[in-house]
Formats: structure tokens, C-alpha cells, sequence
């Protein structure tokens, strides 16, 4: 894997208890509390733990999760320390990952956490990883998040042949209308009917799209049993999810 000559800068900035990652631009690419490390900051990269509504919570330590695209480590860091996840992150740029463990609290790797410098097309496209990842979360943002690096059918195509039987992808979505129904089109494509479920943009335009590797809808009590011991175990505001959530028609 050659690494691009033209990565932009990482820097970060600090604003009361909170810490933000940018890439040589005023537009944010992840968050941390300075006082909470390992818990997750922005309501859309919470809502990207919303898989954990479509297994059962308590099977969480025995799966796999893979991050496309690092950020903060904010989900890395989650997955790793407090779900007690098998945790893979790739990422592109090395600066981002140097970043992360200098200001961003990321631990080194061990027997449950890898960070990989690489593209994430080419990871999804290798065999490698296929059928081994139970939460794939996506978030392929440029320094000028104006759409998402990775967008085509043949990538979430790819995606859908990482999962596990019962695995989930979880995509950050930001930036035109247009944009987000291209794209949400594409993953319906590579996933097929009845398998995409869609939060409402948050404030700051983030939506965040589910696709499952296998198509089903668990019964609303079941999903609300499951918000609760999220919610209670994780401390995720998963009993607010269930009102914003909805399967895409």
C-alpha cells in the first residue's frame, strides 16, 4: 500500500473540556471529552453503535468490529475498551493515527486492537477480512467533507462481503440531499430490499444508514429491550434512537 504524497495536515483544537481533530481545515473530524476518553462525544458517531440493536447486546464482547476511516478513534476506543470487541481500524493517512495516540488517548495495540495503515477500498475489496466482521462502521470524510471518499455500489458491495451472517453496516452520511439519496441508493443496490434502515439527519446534517448482511425487522418490543440494555450497560442514549430510526421503504 502506497500511501498518497498529498494527505493533509492533522491538527487539533481544544474548546472547553472538548478536544477536536481537523485536517488542516475548520471542519471537525472527530471529538473527545478530556475528562471521558473512551466514551463517545457526537450524537451521529453514537448513533453509529446502533448495530448493537440488531444482535444481542450480550454477544457484543465475542464479535468483531472494523472501523473504515479512524477519525478521533472515538468508535475504536468504544469497541475496544468498553465493548470489549476484537477492534480493527484502517486508516489512510498515518498522521491520523500518530494524532490519535498523542492527543486522542487511542491505546497501542494488543491482542484485541489493530490499527492498519491502509486504503480502505482496497481492504474491503481483499478477501482477507471477508465474512469475519459483525459491525463494519464507515465514515470516509476528506478534509472537506463534502461527500464520502468511497460511495459507489461496488464498494458497499464490498462492505456487505466483509459481514458475518448476522453483520452490520453502519455509514456516516453527510452533505447535500442529493448526495445522501445517491448514496443511500447505492447501498440499497449492493444490499438489497429490506435490509436498510435510516436515522433522520441530526442538526448538523449527519445521517446515519444501517445495512444488514442478512434482510430482517426484529419486533419494536424486541428493539426496545435491546435500547435499554444498551442504554443501561453502555451508557449510548439508545432508548432515544428507536423515535429517529426507520427501515428504508
Amino acid at each position: 500500500m502506497t500511501v498518497p504524497t498529498s494527505l493533509p495536515d492533522v491538527n487539533f483544537s481544544d474548546w472547553g473540556d472538548i478536544r477536536y481533530l481537523h485536517l488542516g481545515t475548520e471542519w471537525v473530524q472527530g471529538s473527545m471529552r478530556l475528562d471521558e476518553p473512551f466514551e463517545i462525544h457526537l450524537e451521529y458517531v453514537q448513533r453509529m453503535m446502533a448495530w448493537l440493536l440488531f444482535v444481542d447486546p450480550a454477544t457484543a464482547a465475542r464479535r468483531h468490529a472494523m472501523q473504515l476511516g479512524l477519525g478521533a478513534g472515538s468508535l475504536t476506543k468504544f469497541c475496544h475498551r468498553k465493548l470489549r470487541m476484537k477492534t480493527t481500524a484502517i486508516e489512510l493517512n498515518p498522521q491520523v493515527v500518530a494524532a490519535c495516540r498523542l492527543w486522542f488517548k487511542l491505546p497501542r495495540d494488543d491482542s484485541r486492537l489493530s490499527v492498519v495503515l491502509g486504503d480502505a477500498g482496497e481492504v474491503a475489496s481483499h478477501a482477507h477480512w471477508r465474512g469475519q466482521v459483525d459491525a463494519l462502521q464507515v465514515d470516509l470524510y476528506d478534509h472537506e467533507a463534502a461527500a464520502p471518499v468511497l460511495d459507489s455500489e461496488a464498494f458497499y458491495a464490498d462492505c456487505r462481503r466483509l459481514l458475518t451472517d448476522d453483520g452490520v453496516m453502519a455509514v456516516n452520511l453527510f452533505g447535500r440531499s442529493s448526495s445522501y439519496e445517491r448514496s443511500l441508493s447505492r447501498i440499497q443496490d449492493a444490499f438489497g430490499a429490506g435490509s436498510v434502515w435510516a436515522f433522520r439527519p441530526t442538526r448538523e446534517g449527519n445521517t446515519i444508514v444501517l445495512a444488514l448482511r442478512t434482510p430482517f425487522e426484529p419486533a419494536r418490543g424486541e428493539l426496545a429491550r435491546r435500547a435499554e440494555v444498551v442504554r443501561e450497560r453502555w451508557g449510548l442514549p439508545a432508548h432515544k434512537w428507536l423515535r429517529v430510526l426507520k427501515p428504508v421503504e
